[in-house]
């Protein structure tokens, strides 16, 4: 064999290298996307699998966020045995449920899709209790913004703990 066909040798098994080391990754990326497209991507399930330990985060997106939100949510707010057959609150439990209906599951996805939309009312009651207090001095960009998540998280404890029943009277009625 002489030294070009040595070469032609060494580049072509050069090629096939990196073709498998591209058609890997490329796998990798399929499946990681496909995971992803069928929400199976829970925090546990992608830490422990060896596919995707290159993940930097141990905390992967719960469905229904987005990346780099950092507002608390209502995911695993109620996990007790309780919760799943719970009375209403606040408002709704003065309504006209009739009292065989008025039990709520407090884990359910439904019940923390509306706990979020409560949260979303109490943001717009506190932000308009927010804008009749004048400060004296002019608020920076990065002040206003911080301020604002801030009162995001406020409003999250508060629906969490006030039993304002807001959230109690939309699952009641989305749930007949």
């Amino acid at each position: 064999m002489t030294g070009i066909d040595k070469i032609g040798t060494m580049t072509q098994s050069n090629a096939v290298i990196q073709n498998a080391l591209h058609k890997n990754q490329s796998n990798k990326f399929a499946n990681l996307l496909k995971a992803a497209q069928e929400k199976q991507a829970a925090p546990s399930g992608l830490a422990n699998n060896p596919d995707y330990s290159h993940i930097s985060s141990e905390q992967v997106i719960p469905e229904g966020r987005l990346n780099g939100d950092f507002k608390t949510g209502f995911d695993k707010t109620f996990t007790s045995a309780a919760d799943k057959n719970a009375a209403p609150q606040g408002a709704a439990a003065n309504g006209n449920v009739r009292p065989s209906d008025k039990k709520i599951d407090k884990t359910s996805k439904l019940y923390e899709k509306s706990m979020e939309l409560e949260s979303f009312f109490v943001k717009m009651m506190v932000d308009s209790m927010r804008k009749t207090v004048h400060s004296a001095t002019k608020d920076s960009f990065a002040k206003s913004m911080y301020q604002d998540m801030l009162y995001d998280e406020y409003t999250t404890s508060l629906t969490k703990q006030a039993g304002f029943g807001l959230a109690d009277q939309i699952y009641l009625e989305l749930s007949r």
